[in-house]
């Protein structure tokens, strides 16, 4: 009796046994769900924190090692034209830093690398593509896996966390960049606003002269300057100028620069002198690294004289008598050298109405859609045709003729004119 009840308990006794050790699996693989879901959530909110990129890393290095028991993990993200491993474990970091540049680009879905060649994916088992929008922004390496892992749920799960962690640090990126570019563009704003503050609004004009200018910068901010100063006793000062480089640092130049030459000619001195302090104070603060071309003129309407100082600018054109005649007379341009090697003054009397035009070379390099250039011998003929013409009325028609020339052709650099009757 005893025997047959004994015989009935064993197998229950073993289905219980057995019952119970599933159920303490379960238990064990409930709470390493539970450890992982935490870690992952420690993340996420490490995420929206704004942690920065290198402690995700490490979490996520971390996380991969202890959570998720890989032993061989490498993660790696594009820093400008090449990828860098961020971390890693179980693989030797000297072999990290081989190149892979030319190899990843292959690899776009989840894939094993039993077959790999290449040295740094043969340490690994499997490869995991991040992308966004058809671009790869990560790539994570796993490996070392063994016989009783349930490999495709720690698949499964890696590749979320990769994704998680992957777009989070994409999307700071992509604020980072978002914030530099609006610093750029309030920048570029703000050095507008300074050259526009910088170049004449209003034209002086007189019984015997009369002034009118075009001023086109190529972008937001150019490198062009010109200026006018009256004097009382009828003598008028005018300039222009091409700076070197483009954007907040040539308005920065120009800024000084003008600030340099009203300071100057304020104080009226022969242009010789002039020229040579406005090439010392550009010289001071770009120590050669750029230059201004730089034409100045003075023009006495009681003697009815010019004198102008030409510094390597694009030689202005005078037009009297039906004759053109180039304003080449000068230097170098200022800021090359702390001197100039050499000075001419250039004079010239008016005998009969005359048109001075000075302008940057922008505006004769111009192309048509055929490639020709503008050119300075369409500018003269222009100008022979137009020369008794008021200086506001034959700029007008200049940029009219300029736009009908180039078509759909983009503007190659700023243009800025400035056109001077003499009566």
């Amino acid at each position: 009796m005893f025997g047959r009840t004994f015989g009935l308990v064993m197998p229950e006794l073993q289905e219980i046994k057995s019952t119970l050790s599933r159920i303490d699996k379960l238990e064990r693989e409930i709470g390493l769900k539970q450890l992982q879901i935490n870690s992952l959530l420690t993340i996420t909110q490490a995420i929206n924190e704004n942690v920065p990129a290198d402690d995700l890393f490490r979490m996520y290095g971390a996380f991969l090692r202890f959570e998720m028991a890989i032993r061989k993990m490498a993660l790696f993200f594009r820093e400008g034209p090449t990828w860098e491993c961020k971390t890693s474990s179980g693989v030797d970091e000297i072999l990290l830093q081989t190149d892979i540049n030319s190899d990843l680009d292959r690899f776009r879905s989840t894939q094993g690398l039993n077959d790999a060649e290449h040295p740094v994916f043969r340490e690994f088992d499997l490869v995991i593509p991040v992308m966004h929008k058809n671009t790869a922004i990560a790539y994570a390496f796993l490996g070392g896996f063994r016989d009783e892992d349930d490999v495709y749920s720690k698949v499964q799960f890696v590749t979320t966390i990769t994704n998680i962690i992957a777009v989070a640090i994409e999307n700071k990126r992509l604020f980072k960049t978002q914030v530099q570019q609006q610093i750029v563009n309030r920048e570029v704003e703000l050095a507008a606003e300074i050259q526009q503050a910088l170049v004449p609004n209003r034209l002086p004009s007189g019984d015997s002269y009369q002034l009118s200018s075009i001023y086109k910068p190529h972008f937001a901010v150019g490198g062009d300057y010109y200026d006018v100063v009256e004097f009382p006793d009828g003598q008028i000062a005018f300039c222009i100028a091409d700076i070197t480089g483009k954007g907040v640092s040539a308005a920065l130049l120009m800024a000084n620069f003008q600030a340099n030459f009203r300071a100057l000619v304020s104080r009226r001195p022969a242009l010789e002198e002039l020229v040579k302090e406005m090439n010392a104070a550009v010289y001071r603060v770009t120590q050669g690294d750029k230059f201004i071309t730089f034409f100045v003129a003075k023009y006495d309407s009681g003697t009815r004289t010019l004198h102008y100082v030409n510094a390597g600018h694009t030689p202005p054109v005078m037009l009297m008598n039906g004759e053109a005649i180039p304003l080449k007379n000068g230097c170098t341009s200022l800021g090359w050298l702390p001197e100039l090697p050499f000075l001419e003054l250039g004079g010239i009397c008016l005998t009969d109405e005359a048109l001075i035009f000075s302008y940057t070379d922008g505006l004769t390099e111009v192309r048509n859609q055929h490639g020709e250039e503008f050119g300075e011998e369409n500018l003269i003929n222009f100008l022979k045709e137009h020369m008794h013409e008021d200086a506001k009325q034959l700029n007008t028609k200049l940029l009219n003729f300029v736009e009908a020339f180039r078509g759909r052709e983009p503007w190659p650099d700023d243009i800025t004119v400035l056109t001077c009757k003499v009566f």
